[in-house]
């Protein structure tokens, strides 16, 4: 994020600059098209549907990443972004979420015994992490192995949240000559950091930091990237477009506890209005600042009752067909937008400008 050298596990506003970034040049006559795509667990599901079905119509034997200039994502978006820097096919990471989630959420027993231990990890959940990160981890190392964020062949901007200086935290390539911090960091570590969502996972402990899901202040990073893009080139407001992938935002409705009583007991999934809020404000922010027309807003269905974070099941059963049915009602815009021709390839800034902090 900033350009000084950090002490080990400090704030990284340590390493801000203190004046305004100086702007690459960009071609006045291209857009620049970005892809955010935000968290929300297992039902990653449904953009992971959408990217693959994108790159099957209109790629070309391309990667969908070829064509946008700039990804970003959140918890579960964030390691789909992380994959597209990879380069892993689009396929391949819907198939991930499809047939391997089940390792990181595992269905309970269907046995009287498997139903007990179900409830009895359900109200552990109050005092305790409900999964281990141990399938997680070994699923995203087989794939993205030793992989830096100087590898990505994308352009990324990946959030987190620092527990350790609360601060936020934003995983960068070096797309900048500022970025100094992350290019000899590997994918598997922001993949871990942002998807270290509170109360699922324990934070992730790295370089002096503790690093929790990005979620927490950016579950929707649309508008980190339009800034990222309007303070690192010169590009104009309605040189952007946006084609931003949501994982559902079911409504937040107060009850009659929380209106008559109002205590803690009856807020605490209040973290849901802040995250669907929080979304809300971001894509209608960024549709005042580019226009409304160059935001592409796609998200799944309302189910009752609604999915949650860890549901495989119902992911895998319901989500797939949302996200084709999503599609299909924007298609032909989407294709205009984002898939007419293939981006300019990223190549990073040379590493004897940006050494590693």
């Amino acid at each position: 994020m900033g350009s000084g050298q950090l002490r080990p596990g400090g704030p990284r506003s340590e390493g801000a600059i203190p004046q305004r970034r100086i702007p690459q040049d960009w071609p006045a006559d291209r857009c620049f098209r970005i892809l955010s795509v935000d968290g929300g667990g297992i039902r990653g599901i449904f953009p992971a549907t959408i990217l693959a079905e994108l790159e099957r119509r209109f790629g070309n034997g391309r990667h969908v990443g070829d064509y946008f200039d700039l990804v970003a994502g959140t918890s579960t978006g964030g390691i789909l972004a992380l994959g597209i820097g990879a380069r892993i096919p689009a396929a391949e990471l819907r198939d991930l979420y499809v047939t391997r989630g089940v390792e990181i959420f595992p269905e309970p027993k269907r046995s009287v015994l498997g139903r007990l231990r179900s409830v009895f990890r359900k109200g552990s959940h109050w005092f305790h992490h409900l999964y281990d990160r141990d399938a997680l981890q070994a699923i995203l190392t087989e794939k993205l192995q030793d992989r830096l964020l100087g590898d990505s062949q994308s352009r990324l901007c990946i959030p987190a949240f620092d527990g350790k200086n609360s601060e936020v935290f934003v995983y960068k390539t070096p797309h900048h000559r500022d970025y100094k911090c992350d290019r000899y960091e590997k994918m598997l570590t922001a993949a871990l950091a942002t998807s270290a969502a509170p109360t699922y996972f324990q934070p992730l402990k790295h370089g002096g930091h503790q690093l929790v899901d990005g979620g927490v202040w950016a579950n929707n990073p649309v508008m980190l990237a339009v800034i990222e893009a309007l303070i690192c080139w010169k590009v104009r407001p309605e040189q952007i477009d946006v084609l931003s992938l949501g994982c559902g935002e079911d409504p937040y409705l107060l009850s009659n506890w929380q209106l008559g009583w109002g205590g803690k007991l009856f807020w605490g999934d209040s973290i849901f209005a802040a995250m669907r809020l929080q979304s809300m404000a971001a894509t209608n922010q960024a549709r005042l600042l580019l226009g409304p027309p160059s935001v592409i807003r796609l998200l799944p269905k309302s189910h009752q009752p609604p999915i949650e974070l860890d549901d495989w099941r119902r992911s895998v059963d319901l989500l797939p067909q949302d996200a084709l049915e999503a599609l299909d009602a924007h298609v032909d815009r989407i294709g205009a937008m984002f898939f007419a021709e293939p981006a300019q390839p990223f190549v990073p800034v040379p590493a004897e400008s940006t050494p590693a902090a």
